[in-house]
C-alpha cells in the first residue's frame, strides 16, 4: 500500500518519537478548559456566588474594538487624490496647508539610545533560557517528525488507489451510470464456457473493492488517532456545559418560584381589585348600552306620536340624534341594521309632509274670509314649520307661498265680480263671460266694485306682511344664533388651547391581560372639566357615572321634543331659541340670502296685486269705456288709483310701477281728450265771437276773485238759495277793469280747468303744461288771425274790424298775460326741480302776447297814422279858422277817443294820443314845408297857430287827456 515518496508540506519533528510522547503526554498539554461566554451573566441563579465575570455579549457589546475601524491605515497613507505622499497622513487631517518641519528636540525628554535597555536585556535573559528550553522539551503541537511525514505520504499514496468516484459527494449506487461504472458487466457478460474465467473476475474485483475498503479504514482510524485530543476535549466541554446548563436552570427555576411568591404577595390582590373594577365598568356599560338600545328602539313610535301632533322639529330632532347614537355608540349592534335606513325612508317621507303642511298653511291663510282681521294665523304651527324647513334645508318653500299668493289675487277679483254683478239687476244674467258682465256696469258701479278689490287686496297684503315678516324673523334668529355659536366657538378654542398649554399631556398605561388601568378609572378618576368635554351629552343627573353620556341623549331629546306640545301659542323669542338645534348647518349667506328672498316675496305680492289690477282695468278700458270719462270720474278714478299705490308702498315699502304706469298711460289718453275737448271748443268760440264787449256774470268774477287769493281751483257750486246777481259790465282782477269778450271768460274757467285737473292728478302736470302752453298759444295766433288779420270778416261776417275791436282783443290779451305768472308759479310748485326748463313755455307764450299786443297798438296808431296822411295832404293855410280839415281831424281823434276810453286803461290811452299826436306832428310839419309855412309870424303862421290852438284845445278837452303835454312846437323847422 505504500506510494512514491514525495515531499510533504508538513514540517518534521526534530525527534522521532514525537508521537509516542504526545500520546504519553497529551494530558500535561491539554489547555484548562474555558466555558462558553455568558450572553447574561448579570442575571440571579440562586446563589450569589454563581455570578460571572467573564465578557457578557449584553454588556461589552457597545464596547470599541479594532473590527469597528472603517479604514485601514494603508488606506488613509495611500491616497491617490493628494500630491504628497509622505505627508497625506498629516494633511488628511490638518488640510492641505499643512507642511512637514522639523522637530526641535524637547528640553525635557532626555535621548534615547541602546544603553538604556541593557537592564532589561540582563533581567529577561534568564527568561528567555529558559522559554528556549521549555520550547525544546515540549515542541509545538503542530509539529511533526519526518516519521510523521512519512506515514502522511503514504497514507495518501495509498488514498491515491482509490477511484475518484467513492470521494464524490453525491455517490450514489442506484444511480445507473455509477453503479455500472463501480461493476463493471462487461465481465459477467462473455459468452458461454468461460464460467471459470468470470468467476475468478467477480473474486478479483471482490478483492480490490475490499483492499480500498481497508484503505479508507486505516486512514479513517488514523485521522481519528491524531485528532484524539480534540475529541476528549470536546466531550470535557460537553460535560462542563451540561453542568452549566443545570445550574442555570435550578437558577431559573428559583428566580420563578421567587416571582410567583411576589406575584402572590404583591400583584394578584391589586390586579384582582383592577379587574373586578374594569369587570364592574363593563357590566355599568353594558347596561347603559341595553338601556339606549331600548331608548333607541322606541324611536319610530315616538317619532309617529310626534308627527301625529305637526311636531316636525321635535321629529326631526329625535331622528338626528338616534342617527348620530347609533352612528357613535350602537354601531355594529345587529339588530339595529336596517334601522338607519328606516330613519332615513321617514326623514324624507317627513320632509314631504313638511312640504305638503306648509303648502296646506298657505292656502288656509290666504284664502280666508277677508272680513277676519289681519291677525297670524296659528303663528306657533307656521314657526314650527319654518324651523322643520330651515333644518332639513328646504330654503325654496317660499316659492309655495309665491305661488299661492298668485292664486289668491285672481280669486279675490273673480269673487269681488261675481259678489258686485249678483247685486246689480239691470245686467243681463244671459251674459255668460264675467268680463263682458263687468262692462254692462256703469261708472258708479264699476267705481264701487274697483274700490272693494282695492281694499280686498289692501288687506290681502297686510296679512301677507304678517305672515312673511314671522318667516323672516325666524330665519333672522337662526342667523344671529350662527353668529352666537361661531363667536363662542372661537372664544372656546383660545380657551381650550390656553388650557392645554398649561396641562400635562403624558398619559401613562399599566397593561394585564389586555386591558388598561386608565379604564377602570375613567368614570371616577376624571375631573368634572374632562368630564364635561368628553361627555358633551350628559344631562341626566340619575344616570351613572362612567358611561351615562350614552343614554342620556336620546332620553332627553325625546323629553324635550313631546314637552313642545305644551308650549303656549304665543312665540316668544326665548321659546323660538329653544327650537334652534346645534345641526341647523346653514351658512350665513344662505340665510342672509333666503331672507333678502323673503323680502323679496312681499314685494313681489305687490307687484301680482298691482299687475292683477291693472288688468281689471284693462279688460274694462276694451270699449274705451275709460276714455269717456269725464274729469271729474277720472279725477276721483286717478285719487283712487294713488291712494291704493301709496297705501301699498306703505305696506311693501317698494315702489310697484304697473299699475302707476297703466295710470300714467289712461292720464295720457284723458290730458289727450281733455285738451283736444277744450281747444276744440276754443276754436269754436273764437270762430263765432263778434269780439264785443261781453257782460260778465257773478260766477266769472268769483272765479276771478278766487285766483286773487292765490289759490288757483274752481269755486265749488253754491247748493241752497242762489242770490240773483245782475252781470256787470267789466271783470275787476286786482282792482283794474277788464272789458272783455265772452270767449276770454270761457279761457280763463279752461285755464283753471288745466290747473285743477294738475291738482287733482300730479302724475300729469307736464302734459297738462305742454297742452296749455298749446291752447295759450292756438287763442293767440287764432284771435290775430281772426281780429288783426281780418279773418272775422269772413268767419262771423263783421263788415269791418273796427277800432273798439282792436282795442277789446288788446284788453283780452292784457288779461291772459296778466294770469300767466300765477299760472307759471301754480305749475312750478308741481313740477320736480329737474323738469323746471319746461317753464321756458309761459316765457315764449309771454313774449307772442306782448309782441301781440304791440301790434295791436302799432295798428291803432296806423289807423289815425292814414287818416292825417288823407286829410292834412289837403290842408290849406286860409280862412275861415279853423279850417276844415282841422275840424275833421278833431272829429276823428274824439272818435278814437270815445272807441277806446272805456276798453283800455288811462295811462295806455295817453300813450296811445301821445303815439298818434306825433304822428299828427310829423304829417302836419311835412305839409307846412310843403306849403313854404315858417314860424316867422306872418299872417299864414297866424293861421296855423290859430288852427293848432284848436286842435290842442279840442285834444284836451277829451276825458284823461287834459295833463297830456302836446309840445306842438315841433312842428316848425328849426332855423339854422
Amino acid at each position: 500500500m505504500a506510494s512514491g515518496h514525495r515531499p510533504s508540506p508538513v514540517p518534521q519533528s526534530k525527534s522521532s518519537d514525537a508521537f509516542f510522547r504526545k500520546e504519553v503526554d497529551s494530558a500535561k498539554r491539554f489547555r484548562p478548559v474555558q466555558s462558553l461566554p455568558d450572553v447574561c451573566p448579570k442575571e440571579p441563579t440562586g446563589d450569589p456566588n454563581s455570578l460571572c465575570d467573564s465578557p457578557s455579549l449584553v454588556a461589552d457589546q457597545h464596547r470599541w474594538t479594532i473590527y469597528h475601524s472603517k479604514v485601514n491605515l494603508p488606506a488613509a497613507l495611500n491616497d491617490p487624490r493628494l500630491a504628497k505622499r509622505e505627508s497625506d497622513f498629516f494633511t488628511k487631517t490638518w488640510g492641505l496647508d499643512f507642511v512637514d518641519t522639523e522637530v526641535v528636540p524637547s528640553l525635557y525628554l532626555p535621548q534615547i539610545n541602546k544603553d538604556h535597555f541593557t537592564a532589561y536585556q540582563l533581567e529577561t535573559a534568564q527568561r528567555e533560557k529558559i522559554h528556549e528550553k521549555c520550547k525544546a522539551v515540549c515542541p509545538p503541537k503542530d509539529t511533526f517528525d519526518r516519521t510523521l511525514l512519512h506515514t502522511h505520504d503514504k497514507s495518501r499514496t495509498e488514498l491515491e488507489q482509490v477511484p475518484k468516484i467513492f470521494m464524490k459527494p453525491d455517490f450514489a449506487l442506484e444511480d445507473p451510470s455509477t453503479f455500472n461504472m463501480v461493476l463493471p458487466w462487461s465481465h459477467f457478460n462473455t459468452a458461454g464456457g468461460k464460467g471459470n474465467s468470470d468467476a475468478a473476475s467477480s473474486k478479483l474485483l471482490q478483492e480490490k473493492l475490499s483492499h480500498y475498503l481497508d484503505i479508507v479504514e486505516v486512514n479513517i482510524a488514523h485521522q481519528i488517532s491524531l485528532r484524539s485530543e480534540a475529541f476528549f476535549h470536546a466531550m470535557t466541554s460537553q460535560h462542563e456545559l451540561q453542568d452549566y446548563l443545570r445550574k442555570t436552570s435550578l437558577a431559573v427555576k428559583m428566580l420563578r418560584y421567587k416571582i410567583s411568591q411576589i406575584d402572590k404577595v404583591m400583584c394578584e390582590g391589586s390586579l384582582k381589585v383592577l379587574r373586578l373594577s374594569l369587570t364592574r365598568n363593563n357590566c355599568v356599560k353594558a347596561y347603559n348600552k341595553l338601556k339606549l338600545m331600548a331608548t333607541v328602539h322606541q324611536t319610530q313610535p315616538t317619532v309617529q306620536l310626534l308627527l301625529s301632533t305637526s311636531e316636525f322639529v321635535g321629529a326631526l330632532d329625535l331622528i338626528a340624534t338616534t342617527q348620530e347614537v347609533l352612528q357613535q355608540e350602537l354601531q355594529g349592534i345587529h339588530s339595529f341594521r336596517h334601522l338607519g335606513s328606516q330613519l332615513c325612508e321617514l326623514e324624507k317621507l317627513i320632509d314631504k309632509m313638511m312640504i305638503a303642511e306648509f303648502s296646506t298653511y298657505a292656502r288656509s291663510d290666504l284664502n280666508r274670509p277677508l272680513e277676519d282681521e289681519c291677525q297670524i294665523l296659528e303663528e306657533d304651527r307656521l314657526v314650527s314649520l319654518v324651523f322643520g324647513l330651515l333644518k332639513q334645508r328646504k330654503l325654496n318653500f317660499f316659492e309655495i307661498y309665491g305661488d299661492e299668493i298668485i292664486i289668491t289675487a285672481k280669486n279675490i277679483i273673480k269673487q269681488c265680480v261675481i259678489n258686485t254683478v249678483s247685486e246689480i239687476e239691470e245686467i243681463d244674467k244671459e251674459v255668460v263671460k264675467l268680463a263682458d258682465q263687468m262692462r254692462m256696469m256703469n261708472f258708479p258701479q264699476w267705481f264701487d266694485l274697483l274700490k272693494n278689490i282695492f281694499s280686498n287686496f289692501i288687506i290681502f297684503l297686510k296679512r301677507i306682511k304678517g305672515t312673511l315678516n314671522v318667516i323672516r324673523s325666524v330665519v333672522l334668529l337662526v342667523l344671529d344664533k350662527n353668529q352666537r355659536s361661531k363667536e363662542l366657538g372661537e372664544a372656546s378654542v383660545q380657551k381650550d388651547s390656553s388650557r392645554e398649554s398649561a396641562v400635562d399631556t403624558e398619559v401613562a398605561y399599566l397593561t394585564h391581560e389586555g386591558m388598561f388601568i386608565s379604564d377602570a378609572f375613567s368614570g371616577r378618576d376624571l375631573p368634572p372639566t374632562t368630564a364635561d368635554s368628553v361627555s358633551p351629552r350628559n344631562v341626566c343627573p340619575d344616570s351613572e357615572p362612567s358611561s351615562s353620556d350614552s343614554v342620556s341623549e336620546p332620553e332627553c331629546a325625546t323629553d324635550s321634543s313631546s314637552s313642545k306640545e305644551h308650549t303656549s301659542s304665543s312665540i316668544t323669542t326665548a321659546g323660538i331659541e329653544t327650537m334652534i338645534g346645534e345641526d341647523m348647518k346653514l351658512s350665513e349667506l344662505e340665510l342672509v340670502r333666503l331672507a333678502n328672498n323673503i323680502q323679496e316675496l312681499l314685494y313681489s305680492a305687490s307687484d301680482i296685486c298691482h299687475d292683477r289690477s291693472v288688468k281689471f282695468l284693462m279688460a274694462r278700458a276694451k270699449d274705451g269705456f275709460l276714455e269717456k270719462l269725464n274729469s271729474t270720474e277720472f279725477v276721483a278714478l286717478s285719487r283712487l288709483m294713488e291712494t291704493f299705490i301709496l297705501d301699498t308702498e306703505q305696506i311693501c315699502g317698494r315702489k310697484s310701477m304697473s299699475l302707476r304706469g297703466a295710470l300714467q298711460s289712461q292720464a295720457n289718453k284723458f290730458v289727450n281728450r281733455f285738451h283736444e275737448e277744450r281747444k276744440t271748443k276754443l276754436s269754436l268760440l273764437l270762430d263765432n265771437e263778434r269780439w264785443k264787449q261781453a257782460e260778465v256774470p257773478a260766477e266769472f268774477q268769483d272765479l276771478v276773485d278766487s285766483i286773487s287769493d292765490g289759490k288757483i281751483a274752481l269755486p265749488e257750486k253754491k247748493t241752497g238759495v242762489l242770490e240773483e246777481r245782475k252781470p256787470t259790465d267789466f271783470l275787476i282782477v286786482d282792482g283794474q277793469k277788464y272789458a272783455v269778450v265772452g270767449t276770454v271768460l270761457l279761457l280763463i274757467r279752461i285755464i283753471l280747468e288745466y290747473c285743477q285737473c294738475v291738482d287733482n292728478i300730479p302724475s300729469i302736470a307736464t302734459d297738462m303744461l305742454t297742452r296749455l302752453s298749446d291752447l295759450l298759444k292756438y287763442f293767440n295766433s287764432r284771435s290775430c288771425q281772426l281780429v288783426l288779420g281780418a279773418g272775422a270778416l269772413q268767419v262771423v261776417g263783421l263788415k269791418t274790424i273796427t277800432t273798439k275791436n282792436l282795442a277789446l282783443s288788446s284788453r283780452c290779451l292784457q288779461l291772459i298775460v296778466h294770469y300767466i305768472p300765477v299760472i307759471r308759479a301754480h305749475f312750478e310748485s308741481r313740477l320736480q326741480p329737474k323738469q323746471f326748463s319746461m317753464l321756458r313755455h309761459f316765457d315764449h307764450i309771454t313774449k307772442d302776447y306782448h309782441d301781440h299786443i304791440a301790434e295791436i297798438s302799432a295798428k291803432l296808431v296806423a289807423i289815425m297814422d292814414s287818416l292825417f296822411d288823407k286829410l292834412l295832404s289837403k290842408y290849406e293855410v286860409k280862412a275861415p279858422v279853423p279850417s276844415v280839415c282841422f275840424r275833421n281831424i278833431c272829429k276823428q281823434m274824439a272818435k278814437m277817443h270815445e272807441a277806446i276810453y272805456e276798453l283800455l286803461p288811462e295811462e295806455q290811452t295817453q300813450m296811445l294820443f301821445l303815439r298818434i299826436n306825433a304822428s299828427y306832428k310829423l304829417h302836419l310839419k311835412k305839409q307846412l314845408a310843403h306849403l313854404n309855412v315858417v314860424n316867422d309870424g306872418g299872417p299864414q303862421n297866424g293861421l296855423v297857430t290859430a288852427d293848432v290852438a284848436f286842435y290842442t284845445g279840442n285834444l284836451q278837452t277829451l276825458k284823461g287827456l287834459q295833463t297830456l303835454d302836446l309840445n306842438m312846437a315841433e312842428i316848425w323847422e328849426q332855423k339854422r
